[in-house]
């Protein structure tokens, strides 16, 4: 992300999202033939690529350039890697996933983190001093006939088209579907080869695109943004894409995509040092939130783990007799419902 924001002033953001995929699609291509993986043998096989192509290829890539175009390098990254909420919640009706407690509140922590980095600032003022409002007198304050603070339908047309946020929001709803579709793409074609193939069939048509709609895609870029580009083709998309499609066919979806909200922490490192990008309070406290959340999405596991395990424990489980044996006994039949066999000897 760091890289393409800083080579995108010089270039154009179809041209530079093709550059991403087709290279690194044939990049990915080679590796699978050097390791003797199978292509496609069927014509189902190649409209599964074709469909995961249009998905995870022209419209995320799409997506993102156009939004990265619009945003900062560290907030757009915050935005693209809140794609495991959605994972989750397909992966929980398509596949039977467990979420659980724990992962259902990082996925609602994760919502109001994209929700004040999404929205204006002023819109979450105002509406926090509304609701502080509303319970101190217990009355929702009357709106301004002047100034209101909610868009029409054609405005909030204009923000999602025209924001940076909310078309990151959109590539990484793109990019949700995608990892889904890998679990089923995996089962007619090998997910590498599968993977290279999307790269090369996505990028042709924002080839096309950029062919029709842009112009001097390359006569401004030096040989800092080749390499910019160099570097985001090869490790961000040939490498990156290859081993986390690879272990999007073998994983659990929830947990692995979850990993991905690693990346905003990078992207703002080295976003707010290289590029000098800030960021306002309310966008602060949407980060804090989405981090908590994907803290909470991909560990919810060794979390509750851990929680139960304190629970069974003689401190609170004799402090819990203590008050109410039947409690005791109840709690006690809870957890060892919920608690795998031990099958060593002991």
């Amino acid at each position: 992300m760091v890289a393409m924001k800083g080579v995108i002033d010089t270039t154009t953001p179809l041209f530079l999202a093709t550059l991403r995929l087709m290279p690194a699609g044939v990049l990915v291509l080679i590796a699978a033939a050097i390791l003797g993986r199978k292509h496609p043998q069927t014509w189902q096989a190649w409209a599964w690529i074709a469909g995961f192509a249009l998905v995870d290829g022209t419209l995320f890539q799409g997506f993102l350039a156009e939004g990265l175009q619009r945003t900062g390098a560290g907030l757009g990254s915050v935005m693209i890697d809140s794609q495991p909420i959605a994972v989750a919640l397909m992966a929980r009706f398509l596949f039977k996933e467990i979420v659980g407690p724990l992962g259902w509140l990082g996925l609602i922590l994760g919502i109001v983190g994209i929700s004040l980095l999404g929205l204006p600032d002023e819109w979450i003022i105002q509406t926090g001093s509304n609701i502080t409002t509303a319970l101190s007198t217990g009355q929702w304050p009357a709106q301004n006939a002047v100034v209101s603070p909610w868009p029409t339908v054609e405005e909030l047309l204009v923000i999602l088209l025209g924001h940076g946020e909310w078309l990151m929001l959109l590539a990484a709803l793109s990019m949700a579907v995608g990892t889904i579709m890998i679990a089923y793409v995996a089962r007619h074609v090998d997910p590498v080869v599968a993977t290279g193939w999307h790269m090369i069939f996505g990028g042709m048509p924002l080839l096309g695109l950029s062919a029709y709609t842009e112009v001097h895609q390359w006569q401004g870029i030096t040989v800092t943004g080749w390499l910019a580009i160099l570097y985001s083709t090869i490790f961000g998309s040939a490498i990156a894409y290859g081993i986390f499609f690879y272990l999007a066919s073998k994983g659990n979806l929830t947990s692995l995509s979850a990993l991905t909200f690693l990346t905003p922490v990078f992207a703002l490192t080295f976003s707010t040092s290289l590029l000098s990008e800030n960021l306002t309070i309310v966008q602060w406290t949407g980060v804090g939130f989405t981090l908590i959340s994907i803290y909470l999405v991909n560990q919810r596991d060794v979390i509750t783990e851990t929680l139960m395990g304190v629970l069974a424990g003689p401190p609170i489980m004799g402090l819990i007799a203590a008050i109410n044996p039947n409690v005791s006994k109840a709690l006690t039949e809870w957890l060892r419902s919920h608690t795998p066999l031990d099958s060593s000897s002991d």
